[in-house]
């Protein structure tokens, strides 16, 4: 009779655990008034995301918070018409609010209406106090437009008693571009806009560690990276709290 031999298994790996895991989100406010009179105190560092309406803003959002629909995403461009607030936690205990702005460059909106998004991102840009950086998102495979050109312009204008604002490059889709095509595409968007640009997919979640450790340094005050062509790709699975 044979002697029974015990079969070792190989021991499971546990999740990684990255610092810059979203272990809390949430929506806390909505405001489609320029007064902002429905926007909550402000207490927590922001940074607002601004962008074409169909550049993929509201999937950039749920990505960077590793939530699903917590922003509304919709196939028809032109649907946030408000300053939208989250307010997220990360693993390290960074706490700050992410601000989705109204999508600009919707032709099929009345001029009123586009009018009223334009002073309503305006007054926000530039009287939030715990606002530290705007986010601009380009679509990779369009490059930038004059639309963008316009707001990274208005970001840099002075805020009277308030502190200057940094402003940060994301290039979106980059799943959608061949890996080819990427780099070119990337150096190109740098060279029109003169500031180091990242490249980010919402469907894969390429380059998302890179987009919030430079979000983490705009909100510190650090020198933002040279980096022109994202390498990292981190997985889509959602932290456990």
């Amino acid at each position: 009779m044979r002697e029974a031999k015990l079969i070792e298994k190989p021991a499971k790996t546990a999740p990684e655990i990255n610092a810059w895991d979203i272990i809390k989100a949430e929506f806390i406010a909505s405001s489609g008034s320029s007064e902002g009179s429905t926007l909550p105190a402000p207490t927590f560092a922001e940074v607002a995301f601004g962008g074409r309406s169909n550049v993929g803003k509201s999937s950039m959002l749920n990505g960077l918070m590793q939530r699903k629909g917590l922003v509304r995403t919709s196939s028809t461009p032109g649907c946030t018409r408000a300053v939208n607030i989250f307010h997220a936690v990360t693993r390290a205990g960074l706490e700050l609010n992410f601000v989705d702005l109204p999508g600009y460059g919707f032709a099929k909106r009345s001029k009123e209406e586009r009018k009223l998004w334009g002073t309503i991102l305006e007054k926000y840009i530039l009287e939030r106090p715990t606002l530290r950086a705007v986010v601009v998102i380009v679509d990779v495979r369009r490059g930038v437009e004059e639309d963008d050109l316009e707001l990274l312009e208005f970001c840099a204008q002075p805020r009277p008693g308030n502190a200057p604002l940094k402003t940060l490059i994301i290039a979106t889709k980059l799943d959608l571009l061949p890996k080819s095509k990427r780099k070119p595409a990337l150096a190109a968007i740098k060279a029109a806009t003169k500031r180091p640009v990242l490249g980010f997919s919402a469907e894969s979640q390429e380059g998302r560690v890179d987009v919030v450790r430079a979000i983490e340094r705009a909100i510190l005050g650090e020198v933002p990276t040279e980096t022109t062509e994202t390498t990292e790709t981190t997985e889509t699975t959602e932290p456990t709290t």
